[in-house]
């Protein structure tokens, strides 16, 4: 049997632009992860609890309605204190930056991003799919 590809855990994913949700969701999956997505705050923590064991990574845009991107990683740090947190902004992010990607080495991916940064940040904070295979 040829090997499938699985990744190092999933990844949630959340933007409020559906554009960018999809180009990032088929991005990270055809680079082999597996992406759960959402549009808001609320929607990704509803994602969160029905798959909190198999997400080990949030993908967040700072800037979101409702609940920014470092308030949902908040909420999730408290339920998950080891997933790992990597936001995207395309506006100037000094808060963030200071709060947590200085003090708590948090990862920012700033927009526009390529393809292949997007996906080296992600295998920076997770590590690469790896290679799994099925079969005798």
């Amino acid at each position: 049997m040829e090997p499938t590809v699985a990744s190092s855990g999933a990844i949630l994913v959340i933007d409020d632009e559906p554009e960018i949700r999809r180009l990032v969701t088929t991005i990270l999956g055809n680079a082999g992860y597996t992406v759960f997505s959402a549009d808001t705050g609320e929607h990704a923590l509803r994602l969160f609890g029905k798959h909190a064991n198999e997400i080990t990574m949030l993908l967040a845009d700072v800037v979101a309605p409702g609940m920014s991107g470092p308030m949902l990683a908040d909420q999730l740090l408290e339920l998950q204190p080891h997933i790992r947190v990597v936001f995207m902004s395309g506006y100037n992010a000094s808060l963030v930056v200071r709060r947590y990607v200085v003090e708590r080495g948090f990862m920012l991916i700033q927009k526009p991003f390529t393809p292949e940064q997007l996906v080296s940040a992600v295998e920076q904070t997770i590590g690469p799919p790896r290679r799994v295979l099925h079969g005798s």
